[in-house]
């Protein structure tokens, strides 16, 4: 949507995270329609990795290069959306979220050359969405590989891996999705500056 407001923003940095299933896809459609041109939503970077050819290896080592080059991309990804000034950079998963799928044996961390603490520091604000129950997971998207309670575990460790964020607000399964989209996209619009804040 077009916005008369002119400010040059000092971007802030969100992350839409969650497990598998937890309905990011589609809450990232809501808030295109919903929000102004000043709130840029990133492509995930899995989907232009995967999308491109990088071949999806679910080996040791073959996860682990998935993994390095998933974080890579996140990263740039943000520096260029950075370039427009744009009032919210809304990332589909942050850097953080490689921990969650990392095999190891080596630490994630040493393996990208950083910290926890410094890749906690790139974000404002996280929002995350829970996995729902099994009784109510989509098992019919082809590019979704996990199992219900595969879903659910790395829901877990996904929040493990953000749980020191000062910033962190957790979105829980609702019986009814558009409760826990509504929810969600309040949050988002708290961290929108007055200029670009439509009416709700």
């Amino acid at each position: 949507m077009s916005c008369e407001c002119t400010t040059a923003h000092t971007p802030r940095v969100v992350v839409l995270t969650g497990g598998p299933g937890a309905g990011k896809t589609a809450v990232l459609e809501l808030i295109r329609r919903s929000f102004c041109e000043h709130i840029v939503v990133l492509p995930e970077a899995a989907g232009i990795l995967f999308g491109g050819g990088f071949p999806r290896l679910t080996d040791g080592e073959g996860r682990r290069a998935v993994q390095r080059a998933i974080f890579y991309v996140q990263r740039e990804l943000e520096a260029a959306a950075s370039v427009g000034r744009p009032a919210v950079m809304l990332c589909d998963r942050g850097t953080v979220d490689g921990w969650a799928y990392w095999t190891g044996p080596d630490d994630f961390w040493a393996a990208v050359g950083t910290t926890p603490d410094q890749q906690l520091a790139r974000y404002h604000t996280v929002i995350h969405l829970r996995t729902p129950p099994d009784r109510d997971y989509n098992h019919d998207n082809p590019l979704r590989l996990e199992s219900g309670p595969d879903a659910r575990m790395l829901d877990e460790r996904i929040l493990r891996a953000w749980e020191r964020h000062p910033r962190r607000f957790v979105v829980e399964a609702h019986d009814a999705f558009l409760g826990k989209a509504a929810q969600a996209l309040t949050l988002l619009r708290d961290e929108v500056p007055a200029c670009c804040r439509r009416p709700q």
